[in-house]
């Protein structure tokens, strides 16, 4: 018997500049599941995301989604796209162990924790205090370009690597310093300064964007008084969750987020066109 992808719609094309097709999945014709291929949101018109991929329960097992998966490659390819990304939960094991047999590779994880509602202490030494407008310029010249360059060693092209830079921090941060419900924060030990902390706080939780030991001060669990204090402030302002992104092979950062209480909610994997 024979999967194979069959259109099930006219190729989609949104205000935000993606495309996107839903396909039935057909074996010898008859249909067995659905998938939703499109452009990435956030890296642009090279690469493809698997959006959704569903094979209904009596056909499972089978490698139905196998093939339909690799058909979605080849309809990519079609579309000029050099990427595929797929975003999976956590608990979701059958789609992580197919998109890892066909070559995926984990990109970054979102991670979550419950911060309950007590503040926690920073330590003796340690306070914070609101970064400074020349402070948040220095600042985000130097992280729109670390940003990209993370992307581009990712495998994403420079291009779109720092397009994707730049239409985040616009659409993040579409006042600088000034932006509602950003947080940007320096943390100072012993009268020195020695990291940074955006916090954004959302609807229904707190993200952490980004955190940084400056370079001389690391290697002293300053990283964790960040931490600490995105709690803090998490807390503070009603946020019960407190949400991050880590890129895998960052193992300190993983390390100190699961000591803290992280779990994993979300992986995000990548595979090139060849």
């Amino acid at each position: 018997m024979t999967t194979t992808l069959r259109p099930a719609e006219p190729l989609q094309h949104h205000p935000d500049g993606t495309r996107s097709r839903r396909y039935a999945v057909c074996v010898n014709s008859r249909p067995v599941g659905e998938l939703r291929l499109g452009t990435s949101p956030s890296l642009g018109d090279t690469v493809a995301r698997v959006i959704d991929l569903r094979i209904a329960e009596p056909d499972r097992r089978r490698g139905r989604g196998t093939v339909a998966a690799l058909a979605a490659e080849e309809a990519a390819r079609g579309w000029g796209c050099v990427q595929m990304e797929a975003v999976v939960p956590a608990a979701a094991d059958a789609a992580l162990r197919l998109f890892g047999a066909l070559g995926y590779t984990l990109r970054n994880r979102g991670m979550d924790k419950r911060v309950g509602g007590t503040p926690p202490a920073l330590p003796p030494g340690s306070h914070a205090r609101p970064m400074t407008a020349a402070e948040f310029d220095a600042w985000q010249d130097r992280e729109s370009e670390r940003y990209a360059r993370t992307w581009m060693e990712r495998g994403v092209p420079e291009a779109a690597a720092r397009a994707k830079a730049r239409d985040d921090h616009a659409r993040l941060l579409p006042h600088g310093l000034a932006t509602e419900g950003v947080v940007f924060s320096v943390l100072e030990h012993a009268g020195a300064r020695v990291g940074t902390l955006w916090l954004t706080l959302e609807e229904a939780k707190a993200f952490v964007y980004d955190v940084e030991t400056d370079a001389v001060h690391r290697g002293r669990g300053h990283g964790r008084t960040l931490m600490l204090l995105a709690e803090r402030q998490a807390v503070e302002a009603g946020r019960p969750v407190l949400g991050l992104n880590v890129f895998a092979g960052n193992t300190p950062a993983e390390r100190l987020y699961t000591s803290l209480g992280y779990e994993t909610v979300s992986h995000s994997l990548t595979k090139p066109l060849l």
